[in-house]
């Protein structure tokens, strides 16, 4: 799927998913990234939905998403829908910030519409 890049933001665009791959901006990424309008991190060491089981790898993760004071955090879980365990979202929403989960296609046009819209979104992007 390929997107068009939005110059009259200079929040961080999604242009384009493939099974895989992601590009943002100019570059291509082919690992798990965290996204927000000022921040590209990142995050090797979740592959899929499963990774996120594991407690101290979840509450780093979570601690660095919500370090970039989202209002929405997006989850992009890959080609389809997969939703993580139910304390992963719950840390989200004990710390008042909504969280949606969809398939990572989804996640990155959600986020591009929101960032620009100056949104305070964050998007944890499998490929």
């Amino acid at each position: 799927m390929r997107f068009n890049q939005d110059s009259s933001s200079h929040a961080h665009v999604v242009r384009a998913y493939r099974q895989g791959e992601l590009e943002i901006d100019d570059e291509t990424h082919r690992t798990t990234v965290i996204v927000s309008a000022s921040t590209l991190e990142s995050a090797p060491q979740i592959r899929g939905v499963e990774d996120l089981s594991d407690a101290e790898a979840m509450r780093a993760l979570i601690a660095r998403m919500l370090a970039l004071e989202p209002e929405l955090a997006l989850i992009g879980t890959g080609a389809s829908q997969v939703f993580p365990a139910t304390g992963f979202r719950a840390q989200f929403l004990s710390a008042g910030v909504g969280v949606e989960v969809m398939d990572t296609g989804a996640a990155c046009r959600t986020f591009n519409v929101l960032a620009a819209e100056r949104r305070r979104v964050v998007a944890l992007l499998m490929v």
